[in-house]
């Protein structure tokens, strides 16, 4: 059913791949080989615990084709991991991370701002720890509280405030601009909308947003265009952002509230767009160019800001 010009994998989510029983790994990853073998699909990719790494695993999943493996390292703070029943600790997000790449696969972090005894600073030290280690993709979940869970139950007697929308929205833009500033590759922020993964179903609190990305991204771009333009005198004047076509909906944002926003703050009588096909953002004004930058000092420009 699958094109065959597409980018295809195989991927065991939803759980710790590598810590079930092996033969059962050996059953699965032998059906993905297969596939690999023949060229049907062009990678395999998993994710686990920290805890679940050693050499013989990953001789295991070298074996058989795995190409990626995702650690759900989630904190590096050992307070946080305990209070947040992990059962792992931070030296085994190090150790298995450091194995992973090692024996050369691709190392993927994922971690989970807002966890319980966790805060902004601790957030923040993960991510700059996760940095050091050199994961090639990451994915950033704020935490969230689902139903008949451990946290739903801390949450209900009052032992567990969950971070806000315009909190995690804060935390991850920042989080997110460090890793981009590292070069390493944000491949998902927030979990994706699913029948039971919103907010009328098993979601109870917590920062659930169907666009959170879109939300976080918005943030960046907005505080990024603003330490630029407060730099000048634009009261009063129209100007026009030149833009790639695929940026200018974080620019505006959603509703265009990036760009009443800045109206507002700086007095400018008038922002409009003309799409660029280049990665170059430029500002005119009256057909003369104020400034421009490269879309990667975006992240440079946000963090200037904090």
């Amino acid at each position: 059913t699958i094109d065959s010009d597409t980018y295809t994998e195989i991927a065991f989510f939803g759980g710790s791949f590598t810590a079930i029983d092996l033969r059962i790994q050996e059953e699965l990853l032998s059906v993905a080989k297969y596939y690999k073998d023949l060229n049907i699909v062009n990678s395999i990719r998993c994710s686990t615990r920290p805890d679940a790494i050693n050499d013989n695993i990953l001789k295991l999943q070298k074996k058989y084709g795995m190409d990626i493996i995702e650690l759900g390292i989630q904190s590096l703070d050992d307070e946080v991991l305990k209070l947040s029943n992990r059962g792992h600790t931070r030296n085994h997000s190090i150790e298995a991370s450091r194995l992973i790449k090692e024996h050369r696969f691709t190392l993927g972090h994922q971690i989970m701002p807002g966890l319980p005894g966790s805060n902004r600073e601790k957030d923040i030290n993960t991510c700059i720890e996760s940095i050091s280690m050199k994961p090639d993709i990451v994915r950033i979940y704020p935490t969230l509280t689902i139903k008949d869970t451990e946290l739903f139950d801390m949450y209900e007697n009052g032992t567990y405030k969950p971070l806000s929308l315009e909190e995690a929205i804060e935390i991850s833009a920042h989080i997110y601009s460090l890793y981009a500033v590292n070069n390493i590759n944000v491949i998902r922020i927030g979990l994706q909308n699913t029948d039971s993964i919103n907010e009328d179903e098993d979601v109870k609190a917590g920062p659930f947003h169907p666009a959170f990305r879109q939300l976080v991204e918005e943030r960046i771009y907005y505080f990024a265009l603003f330490n630029k333009l407060s730099k000048m005198d634009l009261v009063n004047k129209s100007i026009e952002i030149w833009a790639p076509d695929n940026l200018i909906s974080n620019i505006a944002g959603q509703k265009k509230a990036n760009i009443k926003q800045l109206k507002k703050e700086l007095s400018i009588k008038q922002i409009s767009f003309k799409k660029k096909n280049h990665d170059i953002i430029e500002i005119y004004e009256n057909k003369k160019k104020l400034c421009s930058f490269h879309k990667s000092e975006i992240f440079q420009n946000y963090l200037n800001m904090q």
